[in-house]
C-alpha cells in the first residue's frame, strides 16, 4: 500500500497546510459548515474520480479534482477554471474543510467505502450507479447518510428526465390498471477481452485503483471502462443499465421502500474464453410478494422499437414500453401527452439530476434518487448475479436483509475487504 493511501482523513490537512501552502486560518464565511453551503450560497464541489463517467461531472467550478490516474486527472485540470487541488488519494480531499459536496465517479467496487467516508466527513455525496457492489455495503452507506444528516443522490438519472416523469404519472394514475409483469430486456454482456498481464503504466496507481478490492495483476482489461464485465468490480450489464432501468420501474411502481421478500432465479451463458468473467447471456426472473409483482431481465431480449435496451410494463388494462432509464430515456406519446386529473398523482418535476441534488442540498431534503432508494436498486442486479453464480433459486427478505434459510447466500451478502481498507 503506498504512503499515500495510509493517510488518515483527520490527519491530513495540518499536512496539506504546509505542503500547498494553505492558510491555517480561514474565514468562518468561507468555510461550509454541515448542512450549510459555503460563502454566497456557492456549493463548493470535488469530484473522485475525473475519467469515464466522471468527465462529464467536471465543471468549470470545480474546487478540486482526485484521480489515481495522472492523465485523467490532468485532463480534468484543463476543464476547470482557476487552480484546482489536485490529488490521487480521495481521503485528502474529504480532509479539507473548504469543501461542502464530492460526486463519486470512481469504479462500482469504491462507491460504498468512498460514500461512508464523505459522509463521516460531513460532505454531501452524489455518488454514481450502481450505489454498491454489495448488499452489506448498501446498508452502510444508508445508515452513514442517516447518521451524518447527509444528502446523497446516487446518478440514476432517468428519474430527472420528462419521458421517466410522464410514464411515472402515467402508471401511477391506474391507466395500465394493476401491473403485474415488467419485461427488461439488454443486449449481451462483451466476451472474450484477452492481453497479457503487465505492469501497470507510471501514471497509474494500480494499488489504489483497487483499493478494497482482492488483489489482481494489472491488465488493461481489466481497468477503466472494462471493470464492468468482472464481477469483482462491477457485475455486467444487470447492474450497469439495469440499475438505471430498475430505478424508473422502482419509481413508476412506487417501490422505492418496497417490503416482503422476492424469489430470484437466474441462469446464463458463461463466457467460454478472455478475462471477462460475467456471464454473456443471462436470464432472471424476480418475483415480488408485495406487492405480487414480477420482473423479468432478458439478455439478450426481446427488442421493442429496435432499441438496445429498456422495458414494457404489463398491466391488466394496458401496456407501456420505456426505452433507456438513463439521460436518454423515453416513452410512448400516450404517456407523455397525458394530462393527470386534478385529484390525481403529479410528479414534480426535477430541474436535472445534479441540479436536483444541489437544490437539496440546500433544503436538506431528500433528493429524487435518495441513497436507500439507490440501495434498493443495486440489490437487485446483486441478487441477480447470487443466484446466477449459486445456480439455484434464492429468497431475499427486504425486511431483514437477509436470504430465507440459506447460509451459502447469506455469505454473499458482503465480500471481505483487501487489508487495510475496512468499510
Amino acid at each position: 500500500m503506498s504512503d499515500q493511501s495510509k493517510l488518515s482523513r483527520r490527519g491530513f490537512l495540518q499536512g496539506a497546510t504546509a505542503a500547498f501552502g494553505l492558510p491555517y486560518i480561514i474565514p468562518s464565511g468561507v468555510l461550509a459548515a454541515p448542512g450549510r453551503p459555503g460563502a454566497n450560497d456557492r456549493i463548493a464541489i470535488a469530484v473522485i474520480g475525473t475519467g469515464g463517467m466522471g468527465t462529464g461531472h467536471v465543471t468549470r467550478d470545480t474546487v478540486a479534482l482526485c484521480d489515481v490516474d495522472e492523465r485523467h486527472l490532468a485532463n480534468a485540470a484543463k476543464r476547470v477554471e482557476g487552480t484546482p487541488f489536485l490529488c490521487k488519494d480521495y481521503r485528502r480531499i474529504l480532509d479539507r474543510k473548504d469543501i461542502d459536496a464530492v460526486i463519486i465517479a470512481t469504479p462500482d467496487h469504491w462507491h460504498a467505502l468512498q460514500t461512508v467516508h464523505a459522509c463521516q466527513a460531513g460532505k454531501d455525496v452524489y455518488v454514481e450507479k450502481p450505489a454498491c457492489r454489495t448488499l452489506e455495503e448498501g446498508r452502510a452507506m444508508i445508515n452513514a447518510a442517516r447518521r451524518y444528516n447527509r444528502v446523497v443522490q446516487v446518478g440514476a438519472q432517468g428519474r430527472s428526465t420528462p419521458d421517466a416523469r410522464a410514464a411515472c404519472q402515467y402508471i401511477r394514475n391506474g391507466q395500465l390498471g394493476r401491473v403485474t409483469r415488467v419485461e427488461f430486456w439488454h443486449e449481451s454482456n462483451p466476451s472474450g477481452g484477452w492481453e497479457p498481464d503487465r505492469d501497470p503504466p507510471k501514471e497509474l496507481d494500480w494499488d489504489l485503483w483497487l483499493g478494497p478490492a482482492r488483489w489482481v495483476p494489472y491488465n488493461p482489461l481489466r481497468c477503466h471502462f472494462n471493470f464492468r464485465w468482472f464481477m469483482d468490480f462491477g457485475g455486467g450489464f444487470i447492474r450497469d443499465r439495469g440499475a438505471h432501468a430498475f430505478s424508473v420501474a422502482f419509481w413508476c411502481l412506487n417501490l422505492d421502500n418496497i417490503k416482503g421478500k422476492v424469489i430470484v432465479e437466474a441462469s446464463g451463458e458463461s463466457p467460454k474464453d478472455g478475462l471477462f468473467d460475467v456471464p454473456v447471456k443471462m436470464d432472471v426472473t424476480f418475483r415480488f410478494t408485495k406487492p405480487e409483482l414480477t420482473f423479468v431481465w432478458s439478455q439478450p431480449g426481446r427488442q421493442r422499437r429496435g432499441a438496445s435496451w429498456g422495458a414494457e410494463y404489463y398491466g391488466d388494462k394496458d401496456t407501456l414500453i420505456v426505452i433507456g432509464g438513463d439521460g436518454g430515456c423515453w416513452t410512448e406519446d400516450k404517456a407523455k401527452q397525458y394530462e393527470p386529473p386534478s385529484n390525481g398523482v403529479r410528479i414534480p418535476p426535477s430541474p436535472g439530476h445534479r441540479e436536483n441534488w444541489l437544490q437539496c442540498i440546500r433544503t436538506r431534503q431528500k433528493p429524487i434518487m435518495d441513497i436507500e432508494a439507490g440501495v434498493r436498486v443495486a440489490s437487485l442486479g446483486t441478487i441477480g448475479n447470487i443466484a446466477y453464480i449459486l445456480g439455484r433459486k434464492v429468497i431475499y427478505n427486504f425486511e431483514t436483509e437477509r436470504f430465507e434459510g440459506d447460509e451459502e447466500a447469506n455469505r454473499m451478502i458482503s465480500q471481505p475487504y483487501r487489508a487495510p481498507w475496512q468499510l
